[in-house]
């Protein structure tokens, strides 16, 4: 079933998916998070991982932030890293998209910034995030937890649920949501692409951009509309 979710949505666009979580009353999708490398879409279940100010405490064994989530993760997975510490740092940086990508990742979402943007744009690792920065980690920020729930913009994630991202946007969809989301997002997108194919075939675009459309998210899948 998991493997069914993920070529379903893999299929949808962020706007879809967006949408979507609006019909059904879920938290909405994050704005401002872009793509700085790989510049593609990604979408699959995610890891979480949060980060915190200052050195780690010396009873932590010495060891970098994300490395954890990387080595847990499985392929086509999505790294989600919250670095809201008010420090400007990077949260994510090249020797890790280089494992993540080795390690057959769909990419990482920082909310916050990342590092070493060339680096995983030369070996095509996808990178979501607020902003670039060479700006290193070490010495100024440490990993709190991984796999443990945090905040993106203002929605909580956990580890489990889903994400679609691209250059429109980022939606999480809760793990216990994922069919019930999937399903009024491909009834959008079909209703959608009718409406685009009546404005490219020549109907006036007051016409196809009217009633219906306006009243597409009233509308269940399912539903005559």
């Amino acid at each position: 079933m998991a493997d069914d979710f993920a070529i379903r949505l893999a299929r949808l666009d962020c706007c879809a998916v967006s949408d979507a979580l609006d019909q059904l009353a879920l938290p909405a999708s994050v704005s401002g998070i872009g793509s700085l490398a790989g510049h593609r879409r990604i979408a699959g279940t995610v890891i979480t991982v949060e980060l915190a100010a200052g050195k780690p405490p010396a009873a932590l064994p010495a060891r970098h932030l994300c490395t954890t989530a990387i080595e847990m993760a499985k392929a086509g997975q999505v790294i989600v890293v919250e670095q809201r510490t008010g420090i400007e740092c990077a949260g994510w940086g090249g020797i890790l998209s280089n494992a993540a990508h080795l390690r057959g990742l769909a990419g990482v979402i920082v909310e916050g910034l990342a590092r070493d943007i060339d680096e995983a744009n030369a070996i095509g690792f996808t990178v979501y995030a607020r902003g670039a920065t060479a700006r290193t980690a070490r010495g100024r920020i440490h990993e709190a937890a991984t796999g443990m729930p945090i905040v993106v913009g203002d929605v909580k994630v956990a580890t489990g649920d889903w994400v679609i991202a691209d250059a429109s946007g980022t939606a999480f969809v809760p793990f216990g949501r994922i069919g019930d989301v999937l399903d009024a997002a491909e009834h959008i997108a079909f209703k959608e692409a009718g409406m685009t194919k009546a404005v490219s075939t020549g109907h006036p675009i007051s016409q196809v951009m009217g009633a219906n459309y306006e009243c597409l998210l009233d509308q269940k899948p399912g539903q005559v509309g």
